[in-house]
C-alpha cells in the first residue's frame, strides 16, 4: 500500500474534470492495469497511489481516514459526514462541479416567498390537514439543519430515491429540497425556489481527511501535490509581459500597479531596461498601451504553465488544521 492516497471520482464529468485538472496541474493520472482498475498512480510520482472510488464514497473515505486527499463536492462532505469541519478541510475550490443546494416550493403557492412565509404555511397545514408537510430530499441532514435554524418543525422528510423534482407532481411531497445548476429543471416542474431558501452553494473541492495518517512522509507528499497546484493556479491569473523600457521608474511601476493589478516577479527594470510583469489576462490590452504610451518600444505577451512560489497558502490552510 502506498503511503499516500488520493480519492478521485470513477466516472462522469467529474473524473473528466479532475483527470483534467490534475494534468494540468503536473499530476497525470494513470490506471498501469487498465481502464476498468479502480486502482491508479500518478505518473512520475510513485509514492501516490490513486483511488477510483463514488463521490459519496469518497467523502466517508476522507472521514475514515483512509485516504489522505479527495475530490467531491462540498454538498456530500456537509451531508455525509456529521461534524464535517472536525474530520475533513477543504483545501481549495476546483471551479467545476457546481450545484446549488435548494428549498423549491411549487409555483402555485404564490404567498410563499420566504422561509417565514414556509413556517406559516407549514403550521397551517399540519392544523388543516391533520398530518406534518412533507419534504422530499436526498439531503437529509443539510435540510434538517437549515430547518432548525429558521425554526420550521412542522414537516417530515420523506427521502428520495428518484427524481426529486418530481415528487410535489407524483403528490408524494409537497416540497423539495434538491441541488439545482441553472433552475431549469425546476422550472418545468413548475417548481420555484424560496428567496431565502438556498442551503449551499456547492462545487468540488480539494478536501483533506483531518484523521488519515500525517507522518513526515505524507506531508511531505501532500507538499509536493500542493506546490504544483498552486504554481498551476497562479500561472492561471497572469500573463507574463516583457517589455523594454529605458523610461521605467517606480512612480510609473506603482500606477500600473494599482490600474492594471500588476506584479514584478523579478523586480524593477534591468540596467538595460528589460521589464518583466505579470499581469490579469483581462487587463493585458490596457497594459500593454500604457507601457507604449510612455515609452515602451515593443510589448510582448506569453502565457505561463506554472509560477512557483515559497508562499503557499494551500500549504498553510493544510498544516493549520493537521
Amino acid at each position: 500500500m502506498s503511503a499516500f492516497v488520493i480519492a478521485v471520482p470513477a466516472k462522469g464529468r467529474l473524473q473528466e474534470n479532475a483527470e483534467t485538472y490534475f494534468a494540468r496541474s503536473g499530476l497525470k493520472l494513470a490506471k498501469p492495469r487498465g481502464a476498468r482498475e479502480y486502482r491508479g498512480a500518478v505518473v512520475g510520482v510513485p509514492e501516490i497511489e490513486v483511488a477510483f472510488l463514488s463521490a459519496s464514497e469518497i467523502a466517508q473515505q476522507l472521514a475514515a481516514g483512509s485516504v489522505h486527499f479527495g475530490i467531491t463536492g462540498e454538498d456530500l462532505i456537509r451531508e455525509s459526514i456529521p461534524d464535517a469541519d472536525a474530520k475533513v478541510v477543504l483545501v481549495h475550490p476546483l471551479g467545476f462541479g457546481f450545484a446549488t443546494v435548494v428549498v423549491a416550493v411549487p409555483q402555485a403557492w404564490i404567498d410563499v416567498r420566504s422561509m417565514a412565509d414556509l413556517d406559516d404555511v407549514a403550521t397551517a397545514f399540519r392544523l388543516e390537514h391533520d398530518r406534518r408537510m412533507r419534504v422530499a430530499t436526498k439531503y437529509v441532514n443539510l435540510t434538517r439543519g437549515f430547518f432548525a435554524r429558521h425554526g420550521i418543525v412542522d414537516y417530515r422528510i420523506v427521502e428520495s430515491a428518484g427524481a426529486t423534482e418530481g415528487a410535489p407532481a407524483a403528490g408524494t411531497a409537497e416540497l423539495i429540497v434538491d441541488i439545482t445548476s441553472t433552475g431549469t429543471t425546476l422550472t418545468a416542474n413548475a417548481l420555484k425556489i424560496v428567496e431565502d431558501g438556498i442551503i449551499l452553494r456547492s462545487q468540488a473541492n480539494l478536501v483533506a481527511s483531518k484523521t488519515a495518517r500525517w507522518g513526515e512522509e505524507e506531508r511531505g507528499i501532500a507538499r509536493l501535490v500542493l506546490d504544483r497546484i498552486a504554481a498551476f493556479d497562479r500561472a492561471s491569473a497572469f500573463k507574463e509581459i516583457r517589455t523594454r523600457f529605458p523610461g521605467c521608474n517606480e512612480t510609473l511601476l506603482a500606477e500600473a500597479r494599482e490600474k492594471f493589478g500588476v506584479e514584478t516577479p523579478f523586480g524593477g527594470p534591468t540596467s538595460s531596461g528589460m521589464l518583466t510583469l505579470h499581469c490579469p489576462p483581462d487587463k493585458v490590452h490596457g497594459l500593454a498601451t500604457f507601457l507604449r504610451a510612455h515609452g515602451a518600444a515593443s510589448v510582448v505577451v506569453a502565457a505561463l504553465d506554472y509560477v512557483f512560489a515559497c508562499d503557499n497558502p494551500l500549504i498553510d490552510t493544510l498544516e493549520a488544521a493537521l
